[in-house]
């Protein structure tokens, strides 16, 4: 007798966000990964219900093959994914179904640890505690925790025994980081514990890689997973821990359709899984602070929290290097010690301006002013244009081009002049094996880190007794809500990186001193600052007391999508609706969003969905192309 089943084919548009019925063989079950005939050409696609009615007058084709399984509860937590960020099923479940090269040749282990230090011989009472109600939560059927300490507190120690506690059970774990930069640390510590049981998946690794990887948790060679965000969809068979490190970190915001945020699924499929959900950071989101149960940890293990000083640079006359931060780093040089400087910004120079006619190199494509860097050329940082600087301003032929601000190539470079006796190693988004910088960092006397923000995350170095922020001004003045918290979160998690096994120090570099986030990152003070940024956000209506959705739609000609939005937000009624507005210009395109507050927001989004989905052939026909991003990290 034939037996059929719903088959989502993996097609991206948004007119085709259904399931289609399909003749399968027996071994076909939920979850199976198949070829199929869809159209003119052969697709993959995914089973998401087997022994369905075929529907009258269809003559349903039969699959070509079962390609692999995927566990049931990771088609669940794809189609919820669609629904709750007004996707398509199809876009959802190619992120837990993507596609496997077939291998050629041996399989390689993942390499790129830096050693690990030994694991500790007791642990702190605080981490006792928490370790025994992570440890309730998996017998009892799961749950979600806030594992908030302070940088050094021993949170990575709580993530390991929470994995060991899960394995003992039988069952597997996924451990987050939200960078790439983060993995090589990470991974020799779970490494030095679980050995060859560590499977590593990230953007980083090559097709192959990938799949060798997803062979070895698949097949439960490999338990414990480790990754960044794409990893909380790992095929892990029997789920019991996801931890999620740093979890404030906005880099587990996907950018691109379905714009999913892995701390929101992996607390989904925590709850799918009768697993338990650890969120650890020593600077917490508001919206966690707010909802989950916490687990205090406390302060350091090894050492106290850094002394914090506020360098007012009204009052000085070094840019980007302070008489106050030379002098600091004169003692690093003296001391033999390290010394990490934070810049959050690129290249030479932010801007470049005509002081003749006042006019701002700007990128035709994007609409955003052009940065300046050490090959004096000018780069767009959106979409990779690059132009040369010249001698003259193109508008008025003036040669009087002044360059603005200071970015981590001219900080490498005032450093190397004024501190010749420190090495200088730099590590931002230029950089292309983070690992090569990082592993300099640990093994030299003598040196100083200079980056972006990628140097305030996670990382722990031995001999940091200085910590600088450069310019604590350059996120708060964004057009954000969340511009303080972002900021407080910068400073405090820097601070972390300094005197965790000797006395360190923390500079700060402002020119607002008074600022609420600069005034408790100086203090460490987190439950303050979280406790005044959430009476501000009740009163505003942000969140954690609404949802946010946005809507963009870009497309060759700004009144279309603006009219766009227009004939979406009619459609759109009974939430408080904010635009159509413009946007800055991005590759080319013109844009303009719609925003939504709401305390429903996946009905908005799959309300959204469903009219993007009607008029997706018109928009087609128009050039438009249009995302739906609910809880958006950014404005």
């Amino acid at each position: 007798m034939a037996r059929y089943a719903s088959v989502y084919p993996l097609v991206t548009t948004r007119a085709v966000a259904r399931a289609f019925t399909y003749e399968v063989p027996d071994e076909a079950e939920k979850g199976s990964v198949v070829e199929v005939l869809f159209g003119n050409a052969r697709r993959r696609g995914v089973v998401t219900e087997v022994d369905v009615d075929l529907p009258q007058g269809v003559d349903a084709a039969s699959i070509e093959r079962v390609a692999e399984t995927l566990p049931p509860a990771l088609v669940d937590l794809a189609l919820w994914i669609a629904d709750y960020y007004g996707s398509t099923p199809a876009r959802a479940l190619a992120l837990v179904a993507p596609f496997n090269a077939k291998r050629r040749g041996e399989r390689r282990e993942i390499g790129g640890a830096i050693a690990a230090e030994p694991a500790p011989t007791k642990l702190s009472d605080t981490q006792v505690a928490a370790h025994a109600r992570i440890e309730e939560l998996l017998d009892t059927g799961g749950g979600n925790v806030l594992l908030r300490g302070a940088t050094g507190s021993g949170k990575t120690e709580v993530y390991i025994r929470a994995c060991e506690a899960s394995l003992a059970r039988g069952r597997g774990a996924i451990v987050l980081v939200p960078e790439i930069a983060l993995t090589p640390q990470a991974l020799g510590r779970f490494r030095e514990r679980f050995g060859d049981r560590v499977a590593v998946l990230h953007s980083g690794l090559s097709e192959a890689e990938r799949r060798d990887e997803r062979e070895r948790i698949a097949s439960g060679e490999a338990p414990v997973v480790l990754g960044a965000r794409s990893a909380v969809f790992a095929p892990v068979p029997s789920l019991g821990v996801i931890c999620v490190d740093e979890e404030h970190d906005a880099s587990y915001k996907q950018e691109s359709d379905p714009r999913y945020d892995a701390r929101t699924v992996a607390a989904k499929r925590a709850s799918l899984e009768g697993a338990v959900a650890v969120f650890g950071s020593a600077t917490p989101r508001p919206e966690s602070w707010q909802s989950l149960e916490r687990l205090e940890l406390g302060g350091r293990l090894a050492a106290p929290l850094p002394s914090v000083r506020i360098v007012d640079l009204r009052r000085e006359k070094g840019y980007p290097l302070s008489a106050p931060l030379l002098a600091a780093l004169g003692g690093v040089v003296e001391s033999d010690g390290k010394a990490i400087l934070l810049l959050n910004r690129r290249g030479l120079a932010p801007a470049v301006h005509c002081r003749a006619c006042g006019t701002t190199r700007r990128c035709p494509n994007c609409d955003v002013a052009l940065t300046l860097h050490g090959d004096e050329a000018l780069h767009c940082h959106h979409c990779g244009r690059v132009e040369a600087m010249g001698d003259t301003c193109p508008t008025c032929g003036s040669a009087e081009l002044a360059r603005i601000g200071a970015g981590t190539q001219r900080l490498e470079r005032e450093l190397a002049k004024h501190v010749p006796e420190l090495e200088v190693i730099r590590l931002d988004a230029d950089v292309t094996d983070v690992r090569a910088p990082l592993e300099r960092f640990a093994q030299t006397k003598r040196a100083v880190l200079v980056g972006t923000q990628m140097v305030a995350k996670g990382h722990h170095f031995e001999g940091v007794e200085l910590a600088a922020v450069v310019d604590a001004d350059t996120g708060l003045g964004l057009p954000d809500f969340r511009a303080e918290e972002k900021t407080f979160q910068l400073l405090t998690q820097l601070a972390g990186r300094s005197g965790r096994d000797a006395p360190g120090r923390v500079l700060v570099q402002t020119f607002q001193p008074d600022a609420r986030a600069i005034v408790h990152a100086a203090r460490h003070d987190v439950s303050g600052f979280l406790t005044e940024e959430l009476e501000r956000r009740r009163a505003l209506g942000y969140p954690p007391f609404a949802h946010l959705v946005r809507i963009v739609v870009s497309g060759p000609d700004q009144a279309d999508a603006t009219r766009a939005l227009e004939e979406l937000k009619a459609g759109l009624g009974g939430h408080e609706l904010l635009g159509p507005a413009p946007l800055l210009r991005l590759r080319g395109r013109s844009r303009a969003q719609l925003v939504a507050k709401t305390q429903h927001s996946r009905a908005l989004a799959s309300r959204a969905a469903s009219l993007l989905a009607a008029a997706a052939p018109a928009m087609r026909r128009a050039g438009l192309t249009a995302v739906v991003d609910v809880d958006p990290q950014s404005l």
